[in-house]
């Protein structure tokens, strides 16, 4: 088939990751990025240029918006793809999904969405565009659960869930070299954004109870200036690359935090954690308990008095933490947790849908 995936494409963890599983998959793919129309430009006028595209680009409105669709349009047409994915479309208009399904009727447009747009604490300008075109979909996937009956409220034509994934050439078991042992080795790691849902607290609480921890993730350092314990860990650096997975990698034990933001019962770490070998300690929801068998496979806490029993736990009881581990490796790679496995399951969908 002829795939036309569009989105912001500022990562490559989202978009190019798709793109990447649809072409090991024998697909043709073409790529539509809108990242590009708001990047800066040199010269006398860069400074309001630069102004005026953060403005749009946080309002979604303005020339470069209409510009976007226009080009989206133009693509979509001139390509005449089987599949349109748009991963997280908040810049594209309802308008510009009805003239391409106007003007290619075989063409499936398909949506997915990593984050909640349905949640209370984000900003509503955000996902306006997104929310409003999801009538114009023949397939929203859903990244949770709870997501399905809400887009099928707002009247998506057709849901199915579609949950995140880790990457086999970037989340993976490696040895770290002397150097960079001394970077990312640790008792425990938390490799993640903040949130001001009690995390802070909680990493605190590690500190203070003597376990050596590493921090990774941006608005940290913002955070840490206010934390007399979390500062000794300044700076804190989000990670690039494979530096991600090395610090997993170097920890004998890597914690999976839950967004309130996104009302998460999962996300994309309890897969790329297990995937990278490392013993994974999350906070226990039902929907992960259905993924990873407790104490098997994954453990759990549901208290910071169970956080903090079970670290000790397992950082003096080597042999148990490893095979948990190693269990929860060969889980994600059973249940096909990887992005290839899931881009084959949402193509079995299209036949359905035309």
């Amino acid at each position: 088939m002829k795939i036309l995936v569009a989105g912001d494409w500022h990562s490559e963890l989202h978009e190019e990751a798709v793109c990447r599983a649809f072409s090991s998959l024998g697909h043709e793919i073409f790529r539509f990025s809108w990242h590009q129309y708001f990047k800066p430009i040199e010269g006398f006028y860069s400074f309001f240029a630069k102004f005026s595209r953060k403005l749009q680009n946080k309002l979604i409105a303005g020339p470069l918006i209409a510009q976007i669709n226009a080009d989206f349009v133009r693509t979509s047409l001139n390509l005449k793809p089987d599949v349109i994915f748009i991963y997280r479309g908040t810049h594209i208009i309802e308008d510009s999904l009805i003239i391409v399904k106007q003007s290619l009727p075989a063409t499936i447009l398909v949506g997915y969405n990593n984050d909640d747009p349905f949640a209370d604490g984000h900003n509503k300008l955000l996902w306006r565009h997104f929310l409003a075109a999801v009538p114009a979909y023949d397939l929203m996937l859903a990244y949770r659960l709870h997501n399905i009956k809400e887009f099928r409220r707002i009247g998506a034509q057709r849901v199915e869930l579609l949950r995140s994934w880790f990457i086999p050439e970037r989340n993976r078991p490696v040895q770290l070299t002397p150097e960079e042992q001394k970077k990312f080795v640790c008792d425990v790691v938390f490799a993640g954004h903040y949130e001001p849902d009690g995390r802070d607290a909680l990493l605190e609480l590690i500190l203070r109870e003597g376990f050596n921890l590493k921090l990774f993730g941006p608005e940290w350092n913002l955070i840490s200036q206010r934390s007399q314990l979390l500062r000794q860990l300044a700076p804190i650096v989000p990670l690039r690359g494979e530096d991600y997975n090395k610090a997993l990698c170097g920890a004998k034990i890597a914690l999976c935090l839950l967004s309130k933001l996104n009302r998460d019962t999962y996300t994309r770490r309890c897969f790329e954690i297990p995937a990278a070998g490392t013993f994974m300690l999350a906070e226990y929801s039902e929907d992960l308990a259905s993924m990873f068998q407790e104490g098997v496979e994954a453990e759990f806490f549901r208290s910071t008095e169970e956080l903090l029993e079970k670290l000790r736990y397992y950082l003096h009881h080597k042999e148990e933490r490893q095979a948990v581990a190693v269990s929860g490796y060969h889980r994600v790679i059973a249940d096909g947790h990887d992005v290839v496995s899931r881009m084959r399951r949402m193509l079995k969908y299209i036949p359905e849908v035309k």
